[in-house]
């Protein structure tokens, strides 16, 4: 059975919108990593220009008015990137819900999927303005890259094709597997955000070990408060170190219980997936977690290098787009595309 052209050419462009995606979420890791989220603090322009080079020419001025936070162009140079390629993206993302339109006819067309997707970076839109208008708010920067990540696995979904064939029990046991792991890796990411929107990510500078202990001194009761009301500036972050030590060591358990879970959906995958699909997945899983392991400990080791703490947003990107192309190749055709030949 073979995709008609207009679904071919969806799913290229899905496909092109997916690596684009993938850039701006470690690109948007970069800004924060050189803590350049506010290096334009309105939006969407910076200090009210398209490019930074512009407010460069009025920057005594923008510094008479903000004495407290100085014009400083390449952080603001690393946030208008990053605002240039998400505009890319969404015209993508526009131009993927006008093909599932021109393409209706066929029943292999994703319809609402596409649609959705442009709700999502509506969404991911304001949450980008409130990341810079209410200063960092680690809720608001933590929900931002979550919401990056949903809309690539999205994207990664519409990009592959689901299995061609009924999938049997015991694939449908690993599928389930697979969903399970994809929840539990979603959790660790979220901790992952929380780590580095409340500066956490050094409490703990050694491995594997935490302050010389293996249960330091924690505040979990003020770590994970979800909101502190408004006008708080959070560059720098504003908790205590133990409070940050409890995030960080959530975060390492949470690293830990992560890597079992998907290590057992590899295996499953590997020893009851019946395509290459489904072991050419879960060997991308195997690699992507071994990778995200190895620079989790070497970024503690090695002080927190720019590069790497990059990479392990990147790490994660990549587990997600080799989890969900898992849970894709376990996905089976729908009944309307399976017996209609030429269309599925």
């Amino acid at each position: 059975m073979h995709e008609t052209r207009g679904l071919i050419w969806f799913r290229r462009a899905a496909l092109a919108a997916t690596v684009l995606c993938a850039v701006v979420v470690v690109v948007g890791a970069w800004v924060r990593l050189t803590n350049a989220g506010l290096g334009c603090p309105d939006w969407p322009g910076c200090y009210g220009h398209v490019h930074p080079a512009q407010a460069a020419e009025r920057a005594s001025e923008i510094n008479a008015a903000h004495p407290d936070r100085p014009f400083d162009y390449q952080k603001a140079i690393n946030e208008m990137v990053h605002r240039y390629i998400v505009g890319a993206l969404g015209l993508l993302v526009i131009a993927l819900a006008v093909l599932s339109v021109l393409n209706r006819r066929d029943p292999a067309q994703p319809r609402v999927l596409p649609w959705l997707l442009v709700a999502l970076l509506i969404v991911q839109a304001l949450l980008g303005m409130w990341t810079v208008t209410l200063l960092l708010k680690p809720l608001i920067v933590t929900l931002h890259l979550l919401g990056g990540l949903t809309t690539l696995a999205l994207l990664t979904w519409l990009a592959l094709p689901p299995a061609r064939r009924e999938l049997k029990a015991a694939e449908r046991g690993v599928r389930r597997l697979a969903i399970a792991g994809l929840v539990v890796l979603v959790v660790q990411i979220s901790l992952g955000g929380w780590t580095s929107t409340n500066y956490a990510a050094a409490a703990c500078p050694d491995f594997p070990a935490c302050q010389a202990s293996f249960w330091p001194p924690m505040d979990f009761r003020n770590a994970f408060i979800l909101w502190r009301g408004l006008g708080i500036d959070y560059e720098g972050g504003v908790l205590d170190a133990p409070a940050r030590i409890a995030i960080h060591y959530t975060h390492r358990l949470g690293a830990y219980l992560t890597a079992i879970v998907l290590a057992l959906v590899v295996v499953g995958a590997l020893r009851r997936g019946r395509s290459h699909a489904a072991k050419s997945a879960a060997i991308a899983v195997a690699i992507a977690l071994v990778l995200q392991i190895l620079i989790g400990m070497n970024l503690i080791w090695k002080g927190w290098p720019l590069w790497l703490g990059t990479a392990h947003n990147a790490g994660a990107a990549l587990l997600v787009l080799a989890t969900v192309a898992l849970l894709r190749a376990l996905s089976p055709r729908s009944e309307v595309s399976r017996y209609r030949p030429g269309l599925s």
